[in-house]
Order: C-alpha cells, then structure tokens, then sequence
C-alpha cells in the first residue's frame, strides 16, 4: 500500500502569504559635506542678514543625513516592495559618492547654480533619485538632516 503524502510536504508546496496593503520603508545614509549660503545677485550685507556664518566665504560643514522613504506593496514573491540593499546602492550611486566630502557649491555638478540650502537639496535630490526607482517602489519622501536638529523633507514635485 503506498504511503499517504506527510502533511508537511503538502504545506511546503503552498505559496507563503504576502500580505496586501500599502508600505512605507526608509533607507538612512550618510555623507560629509562643505558648503556655502550665498546669492550673488545680493550683497555681502544682504547675505550677512540672511545667513548669518553660513555665508562665510571660507566655507562651513555638515554631518549630513539622509532618509529616503518608498511607498508601494509587497511582491507577491518576495513580500518586498523592493530590496533595501538596491536603495543603499542607489542612494550611494545617487547622492553619497558625489557629495562626500565635496563642495556642495563647486564640485557636485548638478547643483551648480543652486544655493545649497536644506531645502533646495533635499529637492535636488528627489529629481536624482526618481528616476532609477523600480516601478513598484515610488519616491514618498527625501528627508535631510543638516544637523540633528535641523532638517527637510520634500514629499515631491506634485504634493501641496
């Protein structure tokens, strides 16, 4: 008479369950960086009042940190919206390996012309992370601590 399949065999060939719902991950990366709050159109007294020390024309520096969050579901397959370690990569890629330890005014080429506030880099780079996001996981939010108490987040060009 032959064997009856063992009820283990027959859960191990069912697919596991991936829950549905949307979800929200953060990649945390960090980078070095010098700097300058400077509009040249005004004066130096105009800067003065507006940046106080952080128009110093000699430069200043941050210990940046930077959190980019995904929204999406879980695959089906492997229950990720996308592997954490791809976002490192990218945020590597993107934003680490030509910020650090650079001059964020003279030596990161696309934000030459861009008074490098948090605000305005934190908009910088959601437009060079966007693009190289798997379809599933959309940009939610880039979120920049200057300091650890000081920072900005941008949820995207079309959030009100």
């Amino acid at each position: 008479m032959p064997a009856k399949p063992s009820r283990r065999k027959a859960a191990a060939a069912r697919a596991p369950r991936v829950l549905r719902g949307t979800v929200f991950i953060t990649r945390q990366v960090h980078f070095n960086s010098a700097h300058r709050l400077h509009n040249p159109a005004k004066s130096q007294a105009w800067n003065v009042k507006q940046y106080g020390l952080c128009t110093n024309p000699h430069w200043h520096g941050h210990n940046y940190v930077l959190e980019v969050t995904v929204r999406g579901e879980p695959h089906p397959d492997t229950g990720y919206i996308m592997d954490l370690g791809e976002l490192k990569k990218l945020l590597q890629r993107a934003v680490v390996d030509v910020c650090d330890h650079r001059n964020l005014n003279t030596d990161v080429p696309f934000l030459r012309g861009i008074i490098p506030t948090t605000e305005n880099l934190v908009i910088a780079f959601w437009h060079e992370i966007a693009p190289h996001l798997p379809p599933a996981a959309a940009l939610h939010c880039v979120r920049l601590y200057e300091t650890p108490r000081n920072f900005a987040e941008f949820f995207g060009p079309d959030s009100a």
